[in-house]
């Protein structure tokens, strides 16, 4: 759950609990100096290898897990699938962040349940908008994967038929769809249709029933493929 701070009766502002794991000391101490210097942000553990990542993310339960994709004993996208994937019941955010800008990679991320993909040299106001993106439901892919990505999306893998919906989308919740297709926000979403937030909340909820999905990126993923956007 996201912490809310309070003094004298009221609650000030939300804390993101983030993980952070990453074979490269280096690395870890780097993004733990620039999400704790957010307002908005705790780093609650960092781990070594995918295996003690796992391990934490279980006990301590944060809003976000950043995951790098190459660690010993167990690799970034075998943790996102323990920690998000397919079957979990209470599915973790995981926003992978790595040095390898492979298609593999993004693909098996995106499929294991990851609500985001960036690359290490993005920067940090990148990573701070995908950890908050995250939190909030959204989904953030690096800016130089994201047109390749939606290109592959565009084709569905040989032999796979796209799966229908349970149950017709409507015209408003084909709109939406779109939008979030093309990477936009709840917010931007909201105010592309001129709708309240929690009226975009609620379509991308009976979207992901009609579906089966479990995010947003699984939404995307099926408008492309479907041909609902081109």
């Amino acid at each position: 759950m996201v912490c809310l701070h309070r003094a004298a009766g009221r609650i000030d502002h939300v804390t993101i609990r983030v993980l952070i794991a990453d074979d490269q000391e280096l690395v870890r101490t780097g993004f733990r100096m620039i999400l704790d210097a957010q307002p908005d942000m705790e780093v609650v553990a960092t781990a070594a290898d995918g295996a003690e990542a796992v391990e934490h993310a279980r006990r301590l339960r944060p809003d976000v897990c950043l995951l790098d994709i190459r660690m010993p004993r167990l690799d970034g996208l075998e943790a996102t699938r323990i920690l998000a994937g397919p079957g979990v019941a209470d599915p973790m955010r995981v926003v992978i962040v790595t040095t390898f800008d492979l298609d593999e990679y993004v693909y098996g991320a995106l499929r294991s349940g990851a609500t985001g993909f960036l690359l290490k040299d993005s920067g940090p106001a990148l990573l701070i908008e995908a950890i908050r993106a995250a939190a909030a439901g959204d989904a953030l892919v690096s800016p130089s994967v994201t047109v390749r990505l939606l290109e592959h999306l565009a084709r569905p893998p040989a032999g796979r038929a796209v799966r229908p919906p349970v149950d017709p989308l409507t015209e408003r919740e084909l709109d939406v769809v779109r939008l979030v297709a093309r990477g936009r926000t709840n917010q931007e979403v909201a105010a592309e249709l001129f709708v309240s937030l929690s009226t975009v909340k609620t379509h991308l909820g009976s979207v992901q029933a009609k579906l089966g999905a479990r995010n947003r990126v699984e939404i995307a993923a099926w408008a492309w493929e479907s041909g609902v956007v081109s």
